[in-house]
């Protein structure tokens, strides 16, 4: 993935919260493991923008990454996008979790739709993943 400084939508981009960079499992015979990263990101769906919440995990190949923009760097298949775990259209919500975890997402997800195409507080981007040749 590359930070762009412009948001463009076509370029699928993603916001991260660095600080949420983990692995999330690890096979001690195995020279790969999972990593994962929180991330908000828009889409349209249905001639509409709406405001995605999820996760960005991908396996990465040691040597291990030791931060979020070396993980995010390293990850470069973007075919399956983004984990969705919470969806808000600005009328309704679809998400998965406990009622206090769709909660918080619709804390996050309300004002981010409002305030279209803006970054939400506590996260970094745009990353976008590069164009395949």
């Amino acid at each position: 993935m590359i930070r762009e400084d412009r948001f463009l939508i076509s370029r699928k981009p993603y916001a991260v919260d660095l600080a949420s960079f983990r692995r999330s499992e690890r096979d001690p015979d195995k020279s790969w493991a999972w990593y994962s990263i929180d991330a908000v990101w828009f889409r349209r769906r249905r001639s509409e923008t709406v405001a995605c919440i999820g996760n960005l995990r991908d396996i990465i190949d040691d040597p291990t990454p030791t931060t979020a923009e070396e993980f995010l760097r390293r990850f470069t298949d973007g075919r399956y996008g983004g984990d969705c775990h919470g969806r808000w259209d600005g009328d309704s919500y679809w998400g998965t979790g406990t009622l206090a975890d769709q909660e918080q997402n619709l804390a996050i997800l309300r004002p981010m739709l409002a305030n279209y195409p803006a970054i939400p507080d506590g996260y970094d981007g745009w990353w976008t993943f590069q164009p395949q040749r």
